[in-house]
């Protein structure tokens, strides 16, 4: 084997978590993204600001860098910072470097505005009347925890993405929002959203909307759902309520409230 041949070796094996952080179809995974987007919040938002463009000559949003051809030279960026400069090196691990990564590489799907069609004030009122949305997702402390938290969800959804998701909830799921249905040695049912996770244990809000913490080995049966419990609006909604509702949903977006 060549030297060339070992060096694609290493590069892969340095960066490998980059070729795993996309779908087969090249777009970064949606749990990447927000695990990025919050911490892009936390770390980035105070020097980049909100669109990435508060750096005199760096455009995140826009794909504009100044050190930065590849997602290989953002991960290094991130990592070592730039000496001389405002940029620290920052101290993440590789998940959360995949998450950054992705976040940044995805912004511009992002938009600040809402697109041309739809319309945000009439999408408000189907998310909070016809739709019935609030009776499972909470936006700003309002709203019910059933489903997931929506605050942030123009940040870090594509308007496709959310488009989807209203016809085709199922498909657009994420695993960690899966309901899962547990049974007690005792013979009690609990089904609910899982918010955490390992070996021995699993936290979850119940349908009931209670916060609930099982040990795993005090579990008679605990299986996974695969469908989406939210509905299908499909055929509830019209096309235009459904694109008025992706419009609000579009200004959801965290700490960049309009």
């Amino acid at each position: 084997m060549g030297q060339g041949w070992k060096s694609a070796v290493l590069a892969c094996a340095t960066s490998g978590w980059l070729l795993l952080a996309r779908h087969a179809d090249g777009q970064y995974l949606q749990s990447d993204v927000e695990v990025g987007f919050r911490l892009y919040n936390s770390h980035c938002f105070v020097c980049h600001g909100a669109d990435g463009d508060a750096v005199p000559g760096v455009n995140l949003r826009g794909g504009q860098f100044r050190r930065v051809s590849s997602d290989s030279d953002l991960n290094r960026i991130i990592q070592t910072g730039i000496p001389g400069t405002a940029m620290p090196p920052g101290a993440f691990n590789t998940a959360e470097l995949a998450g950054l990564v992705a976040y940044v590489r995805s912004m511009h799907e992002f938009e600040a505005r809402a697109p041309g069609r739809g319309d945000a004030g009439r999408g408000r009122t189907v998310f909070q009347g016809k739709g019935e949305c609030a009776s499972c997702h909470q936006v700003n402390g309002n709203g019910s925890r059933v489903g997931p938290d929506l605050s942030e969800i123009g940040a870090v959804r594509s308007p496709e993405a959310l488009a989807r998701s209203l016809v085709d909830p199922t498909a657009s799921m994420l695993p960690l929002n899966r309901y899962v249905r547990a049974v007690t040695r005792k013979g009690q049912v609990i089904r609910g959203r899982r918010l955490n996770e390992d070996t021995y244990t699993v936290q979850l809000i119940s349908t009931e909307e209670r916060l609930v913490s099982l040990l795993k080995a005090d579990l008679a049966e605990y299986s996974v759902e695969k469908t989406s419990a939210m509905p299908s609006y499909k055929d509830t909604l019209a096309a235009a309520e459904r694109e008025d509702l992706v419009a609000y949903l579009r200004t959801l977006k965290g700490w960049r409230r309009p």
